[in-house]
């Protein structure tokens, strides 16, 4: 009789936010699993994504909806939601379900300490048997907006950890003393895939009428839902001097506000430049995002913290230019004078600087190509050699 050959492909669980949820983390669960389960690598790997029945309660969301309202979804992916991220239930349900599927690898995507609790539960109920066997993938350490209860709720949703996967250098060293604290876990590397997946328009200057701009304006654009860290009030304390230097300069700030907006639109206001700013307060669905990015010149990131950045990966798709803050890890993919520029944060004074610096070195230097040799070797190409690196480093 003949035998069918025993598959010795690996299997893996991912947990993580992905379609319907929208955002960031959602966007790289997607690609992460694409990534693993690429049948055009071999060996690939099997892998069960375990979504959440519910990421945020309602009450803590400072947003519209947690939801992908967009009509068109790139990556909706299958899924078990199964994980509530406030209920005890769903975390014996969870680690029950993982147990059933016996994976050889367990793997967390953590960005926020809220989840302290729940990862804290799932990964202590697989027990003995997966202490060796969970990868919890660290986004951020802790979050950007960090209180005082942030640290403890780290190391308690961090707890049964056996290796971690740092997104930038800085959280891999944030994430050193942690990693040292037991067993000197192992602290793997990687990076944020370059998000170019987004519907691009046919011409950049017809699309600028759009939005109210002359097809002979610069355009700086302003990316994401809008929150203190991310320093657009610095930005907007630079516009009076930018458009100094350049008048035909315009700013385009294009996402949902989860501060008050009356502070910003004050502001510009006070400043007098309400002329040249144009704000879009809302969440900008996958199918727009292409309209926002291909009218720009530059991104702007005035972040006052940061670790990786998915807008970053986002204009990197675009092979737009970027002029971002000397803060946590944002510098590290940026190539100085070639794919942006890296200024000081909290200081309008640095950021009408780098723009004017912008706009007297674009032309001679070719920041698109520049951006494709770069995207070239991002990090997130490698990322199934590390998963099997990591597999074959479990005991």
């Amino acid at each position: 009789m003949k035998h069918e050959k025993k598959s010795t492909r690996k299997s893996i669980v991912l947990i993580g936010p992905a379609y319907p949820y929208r955002g960031g983390n959602a966007l790289f669960v997607s690609h992460l699993y694409e990534a693993l389960t690429d049948t055009s690598r071999e060996p690939h790997f099997d892998v069960t994504l375990i979504n959440y029945s519910l990421l945020y309660p309602s009450l803590l969301f400072p947003g519209t909806t947690q939801f992908d309202k967009s009509q068109s979804v790139a990556m909706r992916l299958p899924s078990e939601r199964l994980l509530n991220s406030i209920n005890p239930f769903s975390w014996f349900q969870t680690a029950k379900r993982i147990k059933a599927l016996k994976p050889d690898l367990v793997v967390f995507d953590w960005w926020n300490p809220f989840f302290g609790p729940c990862h804290y539960a799932v990964s202590m109920l697989l027990g003995a048997e997966y202490r060796n066997k969970t990868l919890f993938i660290t986004e951020n350490m802790i979050s950007h907006e960090s209180r005082a209860i942030d640290r403890l709720l780290t190391s308690i949703g961090l707890y049964y950890a056996s290796a971690f996967l740092a997104l930038s250098d800085k959280v891999a060293q944030d994430m050193k003393p942690l990693a040292a604290s037991r067993d000197s876990r192992t602290i793997y590397r990687s990076e944020l895939p370059i998000f170019d997946f987004y519907d691009v328009p046919e011409s950049a200057s017809a699309k600028k009428e759009d939005f109210g701009f002359a097809p002979d304006n610069d355009v700086l654009l302003f990316f994401g839902y809008v929150r203190k860290y991310k320093g657009l009030d610095v930005l907007l304390r630079a516009m009076p001097q930018i458009m100094r230097d350049n008048p035909n300069a315009k700013l385009l700030v294009a996402g949902e506000f989860y501060d008050e907006p009356e502070f910003y639109t004050g502001l510009i206001q006070e400043l007098g430049i309400e002329h040249n700013v144009k704000v879009v307060n809302e969440f900008i669905s996958n199918e727009e995002v292409g309209r926002f990015y291909n009218v720009c010149d530059v991104v702007m990131m005035p972040y006052r913290s940061g670790t990786q950045s998915g807008i970053l990966s986002i204009a990197y798709g675009f092979q737009k230019p970027v002029i971002v803050t000397r803060v946590g890890g944002l510098a590290e993919f940026v190539d100085e004078e070639q794919t942006g520029l890296v200024v000081e944060p909290e200081s309008p004074e640095a950021i009408a600087q780098a723009v004017k610096r912008f706009w007297t070195l674009r032309s001679t230097i070719d920041f698109a190509a520049n951006i494709h040799r770069r995207v070239q070797q991002n990090g997130f190409g490698q990322i199934h050699e590390v998963f099997e690196q990591i597999l074959r480093d479990i005991r």
